[in-house]
């Protein structure tokens, strides 16, 4: 009766559909919200929306982006069409919130995979792989003279609250014993407009996310990225805590962008590959990880080509990072650590087997 209650309370309150569909999952201790999705054939997915390179609403209306992706190649898997997803903007404190209440089914929002996120006495989500491997920095003007974290003592520093970025920023100045004063806002735009508007001597954030911005400035080059990071960011999608399927779905849906790469498997030869594998039985791997023999996909509650679906979308991780990262995008950033393992970076895929 209690959460029959709450869920009429919350659908009162907000998207009737989206969310008392959500509540209809949580009351329900054998569905998923994988079995939601399917139903309504369409995934509910939580961005920031103003982030260039990650998510970022267009002048047209369109939301682009690594973290955009994501959501397309999850929608492609789930229901077969990565054009079927309704994207929800989330500021950083509501996030979570979205995520226990139904908002969204599936959270693609520059979030890091951190142990209070992870765990049941924490946030309880169920954290996907690392699709962008980030640290935290500082963005000062050139001019200012400021080289070091060192020269910010007893500065005012303008940062996003209720993040991670904050509790680091204070970790990193307690730790020095410098003295700061911290500016907070509700998102980036507005410790950017803070920032731009002289409130404070810096700007921290993820550096990705200090890129994005700088690249938006009238002048990028009077602005400045510090060299030192001030902790390690593994940004990753998330769903609910408890819910296995949607987790698993979750997970191997981003390392089939990363096997994919790593097998050479692109958006254009997709298909080319299909046709291969079919006409090889002794490709056995190939034949597994394409769906060409069935079974991996079903046990994920998916059909057994969703590999297929998935590439046919987005491309690989690597087609994913260079249209929204790479050297020819407005927001470039080196791939680093993003690089496949075989490359010296950290993204690996676990065995389709």
């Amino acid at each position: 009766m209690i959460r029959f209650s709450r869920c009429l309370l919350i659908g009162a309150l907000a998207s009737l559909g989206g969310v008392l569909s959500g509540c209809a999952s949580l009351s329900d201790a054998n569905g998923s919200r994988l079995d939601l999705v399917q139903q309504r054939g369409e995934l509910l997915c939580g961005v920031s929306g103003k982030i260039p390179g990650f998510s970022f609403l267009s002048p047209e209306g369109q939301y682009t982006g690594l973290d955009v992706d994501i959501c397309r190649a999850m929608a492609a898997a789930f229901v077969g069409d990565p054009d079927k997803v309704q994207y929800r903007p989330l500021t950083a404190p509501e996030r979570f919130t979205a995520l226990r209440t139904g908002e969204i089914d599936l959270l693609s929002r520059n979030t890091t995979h951190t142990l209070s996120r992870d765990a049941s006495g924490g946030n309880g989500l169920s954290v996907g792989p690392v699709v962008f491997h980030d640290g935290q920095g500082l963005i000062v003007p050139t001019d200012s003279g400021v080289r070091s974290l060192d020269d910010l003592s007893g500065k005012a520093i303008c940062v996003g609250s209720g993040t991670t970025t904050e509790q680091n920023l204070n970790d990193a100045f307690s730790a020095r014993g410098l003295p700061y004063t911290p500016i907070k806002y509700q998102d980036l735009n507005q410790v950017v407009g803070g920032y731009l508007q002289g409130r404070c001597a810096a700007m921290t954030s993820d550096r990705s996310q200090l890129a994005a911005a700088q690249s938006g400035f009238s002048d990028p080059t009077a602005h400045r990225i510090l060299e030192e990071r001030l902790s390690k960011e593994p940004l990753a999608p998330a769903v609910v805590g408890g819910d296995q399927r949607m987790a698993d779905a979750q997970s191997w849906v981003v390392y089939a962008l990363i096997e994919a790469e790593e097998r050479g498997i692109t958006q254009a030869n997709v298909d080319a590959m299909v046709a291969k594998a079919k006409g090889d039985p002794s490709q056995a791997a190939l034949r597994r990880f394409l769906g060409v023999d069935g079974g991996l996909g079903s046990k994920l509650g998916l059909s057994d080509d969703f590999v297929v679906q998935v590439i046919r979308a987005t491309g690989h991780y690597g087609e994913i990072y260079d249209r929204h990262l790479g050297p020819d995008s407005a927001v470039t950033i080196p791939r680093g650590a993003n690089r496949l393992a075989d490359d010296g970076g950290l993204m690996i895929a676990p065995p389709f087997t």
